[in-house]
């Protein structure tokens, strides 16, 4: 069969541009801690090595400064997706969040540059993954024994064995069936372990058996010299580990020291009777003899010391399961001829506490959780067995996959491509990063406090909102991290330089009160409505126009009742107005709720006058979380034309404070309307005379509008929606 020329100089081409790209294998796992990792000096080594992690390192660069920007799971996920902190991809944290996935991510990219794509494993981010040629991942948690697997057409199947050996069963079958070999692939092999709760493989259950583990100094922590919020943390290994989940304990707790509402372990009910018998044949001499010495009345420090030793060990199983798994990748790779052109990269999506301050989990800004291991192999690029000091977050991950790919990275990326770094033997460049901004938003899981701060080399900073306290710490001087210094006189200087720093990354990120997304959970009305709200949007059909705002919009419902139905119920309108929000308000709402399933052709926006209103915070920073809420729907709704409202006056007189504000939005607000999809309206002269005095037959209180005035907008409205094409 002879071909057209032109076809066979287009599959030269490519297969040109392939062997040039290189693949990309990046090996993930959930809360792997750098003391835990032999090449990051694990105080475990001797007893519990990482070689295949280690062989990485000597064939590549280890990243000793890497770092998360929020230390969860599903946030650190999201982030590495997109390159953005975790307040503009949306995914705050895993109690509320709900990933995004019509958003830009660095998958979609690679896709359009011309790699096949594919995820295996933990993925913990609620929706479906996009982007992918194929995925297959574990929903929520996964599990360690006989795991399901949701598949591409959203069925669930259950495969038996152990999670870590069935992801690399599954990642090393894409490898090798892979639909176009011509193409350069992107990996993402991601492991549920070590994740809590820590179930290894059968045949590692008597790993460590008969040995102490070395414990941390800092495990019987007592929380001097810190803020108040450090002791009410509920993830203490002597309080707050579950007898059955955390301890593999069978039945019921028979000592007082275990946290009450103990779990079970799921793991166990899942296990086959194979399973159970090899399960019970490795603990069950190990946990008779602990309840034999509970009741001869075993002491607080000795039962932390038990608990400790259970965790360590059955986490550090794990590892080895992990550890076995990596060689098995690597040497498919060397055996395939793969290995000379394909970076691998070993990561986790944050660190952990292994005893440190007494603790398991992470959440906290303290370095066990803020680190996160980044090793990377790149033959014939990265100079073998380097150690670079160069400060990275998982920001960066995004933006050097694309550069390794050649592909353009994004203006609104955060992150910075790590390739001048790998290129110049981990020497940091001269326009590189100095310091880090972490930000945590807070969750019901560990009563961990929300705080967010900054790291440079010596010093880290937190603050903590809801007390308005600060933190700061000599990382050179107290590098355990054990005395706060924020009010020591000798610091003063530090402070003041670490606070402005602080404020200048926060800038530098995007982030106010008016742009950090937040919800108002804790009372009742609001989450009743969001919960409303959310159904009527998952069952809308014909939606044409979404209103979004805050009190104002809602009385659609109530003053403007007649004006809605009139001019917009016929539209299918939704009613997205929540008294009282703010901006942060609205961006939650839509990073979150069920309105991402709608498709309207139109939306209506009028949000702000609360940020005036209720702390008087300055016209750009409103305006900068209303432009927030725009780019937030420039990859939601596309194809959505946008009509935004100037901020309706306030307060009675033009001189009055609150209404300058206002205005002054207002003149910003037209610097956002570019008249093609996003439309400004301004209809605020209609409740005022000549002099600026608002008219309180409009506008009865001087901020909310009368049965009159909303007919005053409906009239002016409707015109400009039937302009847009309703």
């Amino acid at each position: 069969m002879r071909f057209p020329i032109k076809f066979v100089l287009a599959l030269l081409f490519t297969c040109a541009l392939a062997a040039e790209r290189p693949n990309i294998v990046f090996i993930f796992t959930d809360d792997h801690a750098l003391q835990a990792i032999s090449a990051y000096g694990s105080r475990y080594a001797e007893m519990a090595p990482t070689p295949n992690i280690d062989r990485l390192a000597k064939e590549g660069m280890l990243f000793e400064r890497s770092y998360c920007g929020n230390s969860i799971c599903g946030p650190s996920r999201a982030t590495i997706l997109t390159g953005k902190h975790s307040h503009l991809n949306g995914f705050m944290d895993n109690n509320f969040s709900r990933f995004d996935g019509n958003q830009p991510t660095f998958p979609k990219m690679l896709q359009k540059a011309g790699y096949e794509t594919a995820v295996i494993g933990k993925w913990h981010l609620v929706s479906n993954p996009t982007g992918f040629d194929h995925w297959e991942v574990l929903p929520g948690q996964g599990s360690y024994y006989n795991p399901d697997f949701i598949q591409m057409d959203g069925s669930l199947k259950r495969f038996e064995g152990y999670c870590t050996d069935i992801v690399t069963d599954k990642s090393l079958d894409w490898l090798k069936n892979r639909k176009d070999k011509s193409k350069p692939f992107v990996l993402m092999t991601q492991q549920k372990a070590p994740h809590r709760n820590w179930v290894p493989a059968i045949r590692h259950m008597d790993l460590f058996d008969g040995m102490d583990l070395p414990e941390p100094e800092t495990l019987f922590d007592d929380y001097k010299n810190r803020i108040g919020a450090v002791a009410k943390q509920k993830m203490s290994i002597a309080k707050d580990f579950h007898w059955g989940h955390d301890m593999l304990l069978h039945g019921k707790a028979t000592d007082p020291r275990f946290t009450k509402n103990d779990w079970g372990n799921p793991e166990y009910s899942r296990m086959n009777p194979m399973q159970k018998k090899a399960f019970d044949d490795a603990y069950g001499d190990e946990n008779a003899a602990l309840i034999d010495s509970l009741a001869k009345g075993m002491s607080d420090e000795d039962l932390t010391r038990w608990k400790y030793q259970r965790y360590i060990k059955n986490y550090l199983r794990t590892i080895r399961a992990v550890d076995e798994n990596i060689g098995r990748i690597l040497a498919y790779l060397e055996e395939s001829g793969l290995a000379e052109n394909t970076i691998v990269i070993y990561s986790s999506d944050q660190g952990f506490y292994l005893g440190e301050h007494g603790w398991y989990d992470k959440r906290w800004m303290f370095e066990e959780s803020l680190a996160m291991p980044f090793i990377i192999r790149w033959p014939g690029v990265v100079k073998p067995g380097v150690r670079t000091k160069a400060m990275i977050q998982n920001i960066d991950y995004a933006p050097t996959f694309l550069d390794v790919a050649g592909a353009p990275i994004p203006d609104d990326i955060q992150g910075k491509s790590l390739v001048p770094v790998l290129k110049n033997e981990g020497k940091t460049p001269a326009d590189w990063r100095d310091a880090i901004h972490y930000q945590y938003s807070g969750e019901h899981t560990h009563a961990v406090a929300r705080h967010d701060g900054i790291r440079n080399d010596r010093y880290k900073l937190m603050r903590f909102p809801a007390t308005d306290e600060w933190m700061l710490f000599d990382l050179e001087k107290d590098p355990q991290e054990m005395r706060n210094v924020a009010t020591e006189q000798s610091y003063a200087p530090i402070l003041k330089e670490m606070r402005a720093l602080y404020a200048s990354l926060r800038e530098k990120y995007q982030i106010s009160p008016s742009t950090y997304p937040d919800q108002r959970w804790a009372e009742k009305w609001w989450k009743d409505r969001w919960d409303r709200k959310n159904k009527e949007a998952k069952d809308a059909k014909d939606t044409q126009v979404v209103f979004l705002g805050d009190s104002i919009t809602q009385a659609w419902e109530d003053a403007g009742k007649a004006a809605w139905d009139k001019h917009f119920a016929p539209l299918g309108a939704l009613n997205w107005g929540y008294s009282g929000d703010r901006t942060e308000h609205l961006i939650w709402r839509l990073q979150n709720g069920d309105i991402q399933r709608v498709k309207p052709k139109a939306a209506v926006i009028l949000i702000g006058t609360n940020n005036t209103g209720q702390s008087q915070r300055p016209a750009a920073e409103t305006v900068a979380g209303i432009q927030r809420t725009l780019e937030d729907l420039a990859w939601k709704w596309p194809d959505t034309q946008i009509v935004l409202m100037s901020i309706f006056p306030r307060a009675e007189k033009a001189d009055n404070p609150l209404r300058k504000i206002n205005n002054e939005i207002n003149e910003q607000l037209k610097s956002l309307a570019d008249g093609k999809r996003i439309h400004l309206l301004d209809i605020n002269s209609a409740f005022m005379d000549s002099e600026g005095t608002l008219n309180k037959d409009l506008l009865p209180d001087l901020l909310h509008l009368s049965p009159a005035a909303y007919n005053i907008w409906a009239e002016a409205l409707a015109p400009k929606l039937k302009e847009l094409g309703l």
